[in-house]
């Protein structure tokens, strides 16, 4: 395979996999209803979920259909969504070499991944695989940045981002300029939320972003007690204390061009 993985993503998400499964939040339930409208997904949809990690997004997928493959790179993250979803077909595998039979998925998800692999191959091998008229999803949680703890905590981490390909960053939308294999479709968001104590839902959350993850220890448990301090001061809760953290699910959808 041609392809490689972002050093962030290797060691970050390979080390951090369980935490990952532990503390990502997962997805409105909005979202399932924007895969039936949007997708066009049924029960008899097949369906790919690439970049699927350690299977954060099956639960919304399974709401809906069965037919399922998910496909990831990275063993570690891949050996997670087995233990979490068991019945679940799994592939190891790069977005731009699917071992997949040209013509045979209704659609293709990639939550919270495609800004790791936006490239032309990638397109062009998940145009390969979906049927006419099939349906390209990507969906992504973005922390709400309006509100002002999370603007706080954003700007902290953001010096240290370097160059990890990440979602705000816009870059991945450049594989969608000057191609004839895909039609853009309008934007959805969601308002989002998850609960849970700021140890929890903040602090460790935010310790299994990639290039955090990457870190070494100790640098990651004194960003763990800046991310905790940040909160208490802007909110007056402690790491045992409950909280929402705000999120925008943003939901964008392709179609194939034959």
């Amino acid at each position: 395979m041609t392809q490689s993985l972002h050093p962030a993503a290797q060691k970050g998400f390979s080390s951090a996999a369980e935490l990952y499964q532990q503390v990502r939040p997962g997805y409105p339930q909005d979202i399932v209803s924007w895969l039936k409208d949007q997708l066009h997904l049924n029960k008899n949809s097949s369906v790919v979920d690439l970049g699927a990690g350690t299977g954060k997004f099956l639960s919304s997928l399974q709401q809906i259909t069965t037919q399922i493959t998910a496909v990831e790179p990275v063993a570690e993250m891949l050996t997670q969504l087995k233990q979490a979803f068991p019945d679940v077909n799994t592939l190891q595998a790069f977005s731009n070499d699917l071992p997949l039979a040209s013509g045979t998925i209704d659609a293709v998800v990639c939550a919270q991944s495609f800004h790791w692999f936006a490239s032309m191959d990638t397109l062009t091998e998940i145009h390969r695989i979906l049927k006419p008229e099939g349906q390209l999803g990507l969906i992504w949680n973005q922390r709400d940045t309006r509100v002002d703890w999370v603007q706080a905590l954003a700007e902290l981490i953001a010096p240290m981002e370097q160059d990890t390909p990440r979602f705000h960053s816009g870059l991945w939308q450049n594989v969608f300029s000057d191609q004839t294999l895909f039609h853009a479709e309008p934007l959805h968001q969601f308002e989002h939320h998850q609960t849970g104590t700021v140890e929890q839902v903040v602090s460790k959350r935010l310790l299994s972003t990639s290039f955090i993850a990457a870190m070494p220890q100790e640098q990651q448990s004194q960003l763990k007690a800046q991310f905790e301090d940040i909160v208490f001061q802007h909110c007056g809760k402690r790491p045992q204390d409950e909280i929402s953290f705000p999120y925008v699910t943003y939901a964008y959808n392709f179609t194939k061009i034959d």
